[in-house]
């Protein structure tokens, strides 16, 4: 990997039937990174993904690979994998494919397949490639999926909810598989999933899509730290809170709960300092319910 890959969108609307899906998305991925893509049911995730690997059309709008186009050139597909879950019934004809068939169609589609790897992962997850596709279990199917991601070595590789039906073991194996992997090898990882609060500490960027727009895309730990909850007697809670921006808010008699972001640098505590209320951070999946949860509770800029 000689050349650093950076792949970027410019402008992405997608539109289904009239409606449109995804609305004006610009977003950079680049090589040795791992980044989260939250977002609720509807949001464009699996849309934009599949945008940004060429198998899907936008609309309107860009997509290049070290500022070449994506769409329809292979020498820029050759560097992205895009590994999303198998439904048998309708991917070409999969679910008659033993495991060994399946994966070897996809070491025939990615140019650095590592098929010493792809074992290695099989044994680990301890897959039977005899088995074939439609007769597997949905967290055999995802373990499919993963040994397909890791196993291209696609510098720039995205996985669509990549742990759905895996059980808690399975679901930590992956977790150290993929950091060591990353860690080894510099690859770009996007990783798609609704299971936020166990896949938090992997991510080092997270990207939040609302509504099909792009909420804010940022470094975890620098976007987690801006974001608390101040809670206490409700007078005391709006006195302490004004002037930051306050996302959502709980009741409860005269106490209230708000969750509050500042803005970079500021430390909230300072401001907060000699106020009877209480003050605790927030986690990755608290920040994002907070953000895009029911917008009727949402209220800014107070």
């Amino acid at each position: 990997m000689s050349e650093t890959m950076v792949l970027r969108c410019e402008n992405i609307c997608k539109e289904y039937g009239g409606k449109r899906v995804l609305e004006e998305v610009t977003l950079q991925l680049e090589q040795g990174h791992i980044y989260g893509l939250i977002g609720r049911n509807g949001a464009g995730k699996t849309t934009l993904l599949s945008i940004l690997t060429a198998q899907n059309p936008a609309t309107s709008g860009t997509v290049t690979l070290n500022g070449a186009p994506v769409w329809e050139n292979q020498s820029a597909l050759d560097h992205l994998c895009f590994s999303r879950e198998i439904n048998p019934a309708n991917t070409f004809g999969s679910a008659a494919y033993k495991v060994r068939e399946y994966l070897r169609i996809a070491r025939a589609y990615y140019p650095n397949w590592d098929e010493a790897y792809a074992k290695r992962l099989i044994d680990a997850f301890g897959l039977d490639v005899k088995k074939r596709i439609g007769k597997l279990s949905k967290g055999m199917l995802s373990m499919v999926t993963i040994v397909v991601a890791l196993a291209s070595r696609a510098e720039i590789t995205i996985l669509d909810e990549p742990v759905a039906g895996l059980d808690v073991v399975a679901r930590e194996k992956f977790y150290q598989l993929l950091l060591e992997d990353q860690t080894e090898t510099g690859r770009a990882f996007v990783i798609s999933t609704h299971i936020i609060e166990e896949a938090a500490s992997l991510f080092e960027k997270v990207i939040i899509l609302q509504e099909g727009r792009l909420r804010l895309m940022e470094d975890t730990d620098e976007l987690v730290s801006r974001f608390w909850a101040v809670s206490g007697r409700a007078d005391e809670v709006d006195a302490a809170c004004a002037g930051l921006t306050v996302y959502h808010t709980d009741r409860m008699g005269r106490a209230k709960t708000v969750y509050v972001s500042t803005e970079p640098g500021r430390q909230i505590r300072d401001q907060l300092a000699g106020r009877a209320v209480d003050v605790a951070p927030l986690s990755l999946q608290q920040l994002f319910v907070a953000v895009c949860g029911d917008p009727s509770m949402e209220v800014s800029g107070r």
